[in-house]
């Protein structure tokens, strides 16, 4: 049953902007099933309920769900608005998927490259963000020098950070330039890894996510984008 939340409903189905739906709503401009809506959560059929902005009626339209892979470039921001005017994701999608209200799915900082996924499907972004699913991350990392054997054991036991420890990661050491470590985590704090290493006297000097559960990077190339497949997608939400 297509259901969904009545504000949501309204801005996916192409109404209007969620803004200009949210001041519909707070004025009782919308009806449902002819009683005024004063709820944004309120839950509505759109094949069976019946809308009325304004007394006019409207189709709401299902929203197609879209999941797409990027490479992300250096120095973009990993968000979709910037009150600074700095280029964001949005900036390299293709045109066709610019105005489609993706969302990113996880964060890379704008100092990181790699996979990255965008979607408008909330089911997957909280399976894929939530620690509880343990779907697990994989970067590569350039740092200057070695770790010590007991260094690799700290980060794979866990390391304090100021928002808590870490879980056990996975490191291995790399023989292709540039990168000397891989490292998997299946969390994702604020800038992590990169605190992981300067925990232990490291700077990071590039960091590249290359997998997110199944999911590998492979051979896109930098600022590319492709359609996940269906087959990707079914591994995903596992």
């Amino acid at each position: 049953m297509p259901t969904n939340t009545l504000l949501k409903a309204l801005t996916e189905g192409g109404v209007g902007s969620r803004r200009k739906m949210a001041d519909a709503i707070k004025k009782g401009k919308i009806s449902v099933n002819g009683t005024i809506a004063e709820n944004f959560r309120q839950p509505v059929n759109i094949d069976t309920d019946h809308i009325l902005l304004d007394g006019q009626s409207f189709k709401l339209k299902a929203a197609q769900s879209i999941y797409l892979m990027l490479n992300k470039p250096e120095g973009v921001l990993c968000t979709t608005s910037d009150e600074r005017g700095r280029g964001t994701i949005l900036d390299i999608l293709p045109e066709k998927y610019r105005h489609l209200r993706l969302y990113p799915v996880g964060r890379l900082d704008m100092d990181s490259t790699g996979l990255l996924i965008l979607t408008n499907d909330g089911s997957l972004t909280y399976q894929l963000t939530h620690p509880r699913f343990e779907h697990e991350k994989e970067y590569l990392v350039q740092i200057e020098g070695r770790l010590q054997p007991q260094e690799k054991q700290r980060l794979e036991r866990g390391v304090k950070l100021e928002d808590g420890m870490t879980h056990p990661a996975l490191i291995k050491e790399m023989h292709s330039s540039p990168y000397n470590y891989s490292i998997t985590i299946h969390e994702g704090k604020k800038r992590q890894i990169r605190r992981m290493f300067a925990n232990l006297g490291y700077r990071v000097i590039a960091l590249k996510r290359i997998r997110m559960g199944n999911l590998i990077l492979s051979n896109l190339r930098e600022g590319e984008t492709r359609p996940l497949t269906g087959r990707e997608i079914k591994s995903l939400l596992k």
